[in-house]
């Protein structure tokens, strides 16, 4: 994986989009900028998708956003890879950022995962992700 040792691993996971137009924003970014799925799951507005940008970095669509331009764009958050969610959710919260979700377990698509977030010094949501799966994400 990376080299980052204060959080294990490092580098950028996948940064998320809220998108108005599901099906129109995954066409562009497949179809247009080459992008290829890797996992979806969900239904109609509670749905999402990890698009693989070409080098194992992902765009992360949520459906469910407003129509309209937003004034700051789209983004919801960053995600960093990391070897221990647990241990570096601790470097955060050691800094005096809030942690909006604690470490826990999830599945996307399938696939198990680790997560946490927490707000980084201007407000920004920034997630932990760990792959603990064999298939990794």
């Amino acid at each position: 994986m990376g080299t980052n040792a204060k959080i294990g691993g490092g580098g950028f996971h996948h940064i998320a989009i809220r998108v108005f137009d599901f099906d129109k924003t995954v066409a562009f970014y497949t179809e247009v900028l080459g992008f290829t799925e890797r996992v979806r799951w969900g239904e109609d507005a509670k749905r999402a998708i990890m698009l693989d940008t070409g080098d194992g970095n992902y765009l992360e669509v949520f459906a469910g956003g407003k129509e309209g331009q937003k004034d700051e764009g789209a983004f919801l958050h960053l995600a960093l890879r990391s070897d221990n969610v647990s241990e570096a959710i601790e470097l955060a919260r050691a800094a005096g950022m809030e942690i909006t979700v604690e470490p826990k377990e999830a599945e996307l698509g399938g696939i198990p995962v680790k997560l946490a977030f927490f707000k980084g010094p201007d407000g920004e949501i920034i997630e932990l992700f760990q792959s603990i799966g064999d298939d990794k994400l």
